[in-house]
């Protein structure tokens, strides 16, 4: 059993909308970051509490709440007790095991999603689950540490870029998904390039590095469908939603969303396909180089049989063998060899088995 699984059975037992942490503790302590923003006004800052929180968004026209940190089941109970969040959601959200889904609670959307990046070694995917909470004035984010996708969103929040700071949580929501997504197209083309490169390495060179880079890659990207499929639900579900959290002049971009999902979908089908194509070069490689070699040694055994047969009879100890006392018979039997065993090889090339 592995660790994590030990941590999910920790909550065998308990009634639905207890909260417990599945996951691993990755900060000391949550960080409130917090930012409140309108069409005119903006203001950032470190908030030390949840109803610190709470006063900030009082005074503002949007709000981003963003906490990194999950691990801490008491914060939880104050942001559900602030925010009027249901305990199911909040159970949710402190479990980092779930698939991308939308909820509707009709006063908020709860949405969760699969934040990727490469590691450093650039070899892996480093996988973090981000829930969002969208409300009539305000986007809560819950990460389980420091360090997001979400730093160009701030930066235009901060400089008054774009559209966010002219439109509602529901713009916010979008911008952060469709980072989120974005980062999927980053993660598969440095795969493609890796694919790419073991095209050529399958052809040159078969051997069990490059079948483990195979299989590798095929476990990367079966993890990425797991997390992008289900995005697929989630913004079909948002952009058709009846939901009043999710304005008219939002869908458009939702509905843009979406076709990147698809198309990301798409690509990571068609590299698990040359993935699969690359197995079997493999495999007929290795074949091929079986076949080879049997060959030879078919050729080497059917022309020694001949031999064989001929050194056998001779070598027996019978006394009135006639060849036996013939000043001629030991090289003559040395010619006959070598020409049965030159006819053979003519014979196989004549047939091209050779």
């Amino acid at each position: 059993m592995t660790n994590h699984h030990k941590k999910r059975s920790a909550k065998a037992g308990h009634p639905p909308g207890t909260l417990i942490h599945i996951g691993e503790r990755k900060v000391d302590q949550p960080i409130f970051s917090v930012f409140a923003y309108g069409a005119d006004h903006f203001e950032e800052m470190r908030a030390a509490s949840v109803e610190e929180c709470r006063r900030v968004k009082a005074h503002a026209e949007v709000t981003w709440i963003n906490i990194d940190g999950l691990h801490d089941p008491t914060v939880f109970e104050d942001f559900g007790r602030h925010f009027g969040l249901h305990p199911l959601v909040l159970e949710d959200i402190l479990n980092t095991d779930h698939r991308p889904k939308t909820e509707d609670y009709e006063d908020y959307l709860h949405v969760v999603l699969k934040m990727m990046n490469l590691t450093k070694s650039k070899r892996d995917i480093d996988t973090e689950q981000v829930s969002l909470i969208v409300g009539a004035d305000y986007v809560l984010t819950f990460q389980e540490r420091p360090g997001d996708l979400f730093d160009p969103i701030r930066d235009r929040i901060r400089l008054g870029k774009g559209r966010i700071r002219n439109h509602g949580p529901d713009y916010l929501a979008y911008a952060l998904i469709d980072v989120v997504v974005d980062n999927y197209f980053a993660i598969l083309e440095r795969l493609g390039e890796r694919i790419e490169l073991l095209e050529e390495t399958v052809i040159n060179d078969s051997g069990a590095a490059t079948v483990r880079e195979i299989h590798h890659l095929k476990g990367l990207l079966i993890h990425m469908r797991k997390a992008v499929w289900p995005m697929r639900e989630l913004l079909d579900g948002l952009r058709k939603s009846d939901s009043t959290l999710i304005g008219r002049e939002t869908v458009p971009f939702l509905t843009d969303v979406y076709d990147h999902t698809i198309h990301i979908i798409d690509t990571i089908e068609t590299y698990r396909d040359l993935l699969a194509g690359m197995l079997d070069i493999h495999l007929s490689a290795v074949s091929n180089r079986m076949n080879q070699v049997m060959k030879v040694l078919t050729v080497i055994a059917t022309v020694f049989i001949p031999l064989t047969f001929l050194v056998g009879v001779y070598g027996m100890n019978f006394q009135y063998m006639p060849e036996l006392h013939k000043r001629w018979a030991y090289p003559g039997l040395w010619i006959v060899m070598i020409l049965l065993a030159v006819g053979m090889l003519f014979f196989f090339r004549r047939k091209k088995w050779l």
